[in-house]
């Protein structure tokens, strides 16, 4: 009897010891097989935009909310514009005022305006004509008076009288003269036109106009706020009637196509992965569902792993921080979502980084 026991305990034996060998036998197995596949955890991440305005006035209207899914070039608020409307129609007109006195300098003197200048110097010498011979008559009758007041002919007053006509004559030939001296200059300027330092002078205020008002414009412009690029409004930081400036955001944009799975590579793994690979990343809340991506940043610096990521055994490995992107049409991957990152190994090469299209596989 206690023979029979003794065979069954050691049959027992022998069948553990059998079954504990097999399942050790395919842990081995498992754990030495090659592996075509990484799997990584990590959480979704998002670029965010802070948008504000180029100039400091108060907001008109805010044209989009909070959710609202926005695409690049969308006008989404708006400055009061009538402070900048009226700056952009005065520095209009100066430019046009500069503008006609730069092409009155280039055209130079009208022929109407030579004409007169040439008949107001042939007038001047027609006066100097008569002046001077004015002058030569009364210097003869003066000549004349003298000789005759010596012979006491005449009296001396008569005399003097001659004198002072012949002098006054010729204070007038030389006030003729120098009438005909100016209208001659200004003939010939007339007939040359404008010095070109006027002109030069000219243009570059209206050089100096010019980029006033497209400054003006620019400023214009910038009243107006629009979407750098597709995404979510996720914040509507200001209302309108607030006062706006350059420093003070309205919304937070948030860039949700493509977005990015922040997770870390072991360091034992680093040589199977390089940047361009393609990648799947699974979610807890699509389960079924698989959207495609890529590896896009693999960090050049060691760390070891976060705390907030892996266990205490685990905490101590180096890891290298790697950013995976993923496609995101339908606005499912949100930030802070927790993701699963699968990089097959097989049949993968890298690409450029900008090869792999966002489409929803």
């Amino acid at each position: 009897m206690v023979s029979v026991k003794k065979r069954i305990s050691v049959l027992a034996i022998l069948v553990l010891l059998l079954v504990a060998g097999f399942f050790g036998w395919r842990w081995l197995e498992r754990e030495h097989a090659p592996c075509d596949t990484i799997t990584l955890y990590g959480n979704i991440d998002i670029r965010q935009v802070e948008l504000a305005f180029n100039d400091s006035e108060r907001i008109d209207k805010l044209l989009v909310d909070e959710g609202s899914a926005i695409h690049t070039g969308q006008l989404v608020a708006q400055l009061v514009q009538q402070r900048f409307l009226d700056a952009v129609a005065q520095d209009r007109e100066s430019m046009a005022a500069q503008q006609q006195v730069v092409a009155r300098l280039l055209a130079g003197s009208r022929p109407e305006e030579i004409a007169e200048a040439r008949a107001d110097a042939a007038a001047a010498l027609a006066d100097v004509a008569a002046a001077q011979a004015n002058v030569t008559n009364a210097e003869l009758l003066y000549r004349r008076q003298q000789t005759l007041a010596k012979q006491q002919y005449v009296s001396l007053q008569i005399r003097d009288d001659a004198q002072r006509s012949y002098l006054a004559d010729q204070a007038d030939l030389a006030a003729k003269q120098q009438a005909l001296a100016a209208k001659q200059q200004a003939l010939r300027l007339a007939v040359i036109g404008p010095r070109k330092e006027d002109i030069a002078a000219a243009q570059a205020t209206l050089q100096a106009d010019t980029a006033t008002l497209a400054l003006a414009q620019k400023e214009l412009a910038d009243t107006q706020l629009y979407a750098p690029a597709d995404g979510v409004i996720q914040v509507r930081i200001l209302e309108p009637g607030d006062m706006a400036t350059p420093q003070t955001p309205v919304f937070t944009l948030a860039l949700d196509n493509p977005v990015w799975v922040r997770a870390y590579l072991p360091e034992p793994q680093m040589g199977k992965v390089a940047l361009g690979m393609r990648a799947w990343i699974e979610s807890d809340s699509s389960p079924g569902q698989r959207f495609s991506g890529w590896i896009g940043f693999i960090s050049p610096v060691s760390e070891f792993t976060p705390k907030n990521v892996e266990t205490t055994q685990l905490r101590s490995q180096l890891v290298y921080r790697v950013r995976v992107h993923a496609c995101n049409p339908d606005h499912r991957l949100r930030l802070g979502m927790p993701a699963t990152v699968i990089i097959p190994l097989s049949n993968n090469p890298p690409h450029a980084i900008d090869a792999h299209p966002c489409e929803k596989d």
